[in-house]
């Protein structure tokens, strides 16, 4: 969605005949993308952006061109199966319902905070038949106190993009989350760090190289709710200062590599800096899942798996609650 951002802009100004189209539900497919969304131009028939690989795109141009001069919605029925799928590279068929709204319909601020790259939802309410929708932009976490509102929050705290469909007196409700991505800062340099570093990119998210602890400060200060840090240096001078001022501003994550003796050894000094036990508990160290890695690559692997874990809110096996070696 974010990346459709530019052309949705574009689209409005020069006035064109544009809808944007995403899942409301879905089954089958397999893994697909939570934020797949696609830009239709019906008087053009063109489309852009990525869903279900393009297979339902024609469908979608000629769905948008019937849609009414007062329609502000249209859900429609998509299918695809056997060869077709085969030929699209979808791993499997399945079926959806896909929402068409007027790009008209949909709020500017929309695109202005997806292109800000904050995290923001989108509720649209649907009437009964379909064909009339409303939405709404919603910011915070717990800004609004309706269903809708509380799942848009819920949807933003996994730090993940993602849709639900609710059912409301009225209709269908859409609810579409996209957090702001996660933000590794990589305090040191090296062969793993740059690894990390195209691990995450890989995942679509943003990562950054940092090495010393003022600049590590800077970026941490400045993308608190995104932060995730991987400290790999082992300077007390940065490590533990870097450390201590993440916890202080509750970034989402907090990792450092190094042996169980170096791990003690930072801990120490986060002990004498002042810090309690329940933040101590948050720092993952040492860092990375228990995937029995041994390589820069596995390494890098296994901690960016960590990271996702921890943004996913999921039970994890690792290497801080095992005993044994972390090379093994």
């Amino acid at each position: 969605m974010r990346g459709l951002v530019e052309t949705a802009r574009q689209w409005v100004a020069e006035g064109r005949d544009g809808y944007l189209a995403r899942p409301v539900t879905e089954q089958g497919f397999g893994p697909r993308d939570p934020a797949g969304a696609v830009l239709v131009d019906a008087s053009r028939g063109e489309g852009v952006g990525a869903l279900y690989r393009g297979v339902f795109d024609a469908e979608l141009v000629a769905e948008a061109g019937a849609m009414g001069a007062l329609d502000t919605a249209r859900v429609c029925e998509v299918s695809v199966r056997g060869a077709e799928a085969v030929e699209a590279k979808l791993t499997c068929g399945g079926q959806a319902e896909v929402l068409l709204q007027p790009l008209r319909a949909i709020p500017a601020e929309w695109w202005e905070l997806l292109g800000e790259g904050v995290g923001v939802a989108l509720v649209t309410r649907l009437n009964e038949g379909a064909d009339r929708a409303v939405s709404e932009v919603v910011r915070a976490t717990g800004a609004a106190f309706d269903d809708a509102g509380r799942r848009a929050g819920e949807l933003l705290g996994t730090r993940r993009a993602g849709r639900d469909a609710l059912y409301g007196e009225t209709g269908l409700v859409l609810v579409e989350a996209y957090p702001s991505a996660p933000y590794v800062v990589i305090g040191g340099g090296g062969e793993l760090a740059g690894l990390i570093e195209r691990q995450a990119l890989l995942l679509g998210w943003e990562a950054v190289l940092v090495d010393d602890a003022e600049e590590a400060a800077k970026v941490v200060e400045a993308r608190r709710d995104a932060a995730c840090l991987v400290m790999l240096s082992h300077d007390e001078a940065f490590d533990v200062p870097t450390l201590r001022l993440a916890l202080a501003l509750g970034v989402p994550y907090v990792g450092a590599l190094g042996s169980r003796r170096t791990t003690a050894r930072r801990r120490e000094g986060l002990v004498a800096a002042g810090v309690g036990e329940a933040q101590l508990a948050r720092v993952h160290g040492p860092i990375g899942l228990d995937l029995g890695a041994r390589t820069p690559a596995e390494t890098a692997l296994a901690i960016c798996a960590e990271i996702l874990g921890v943004l996913g809110g999921r039970e994890l096996d690792t290497l801080r609650d095992t005993d044994g070696p972390i090379n093994s």
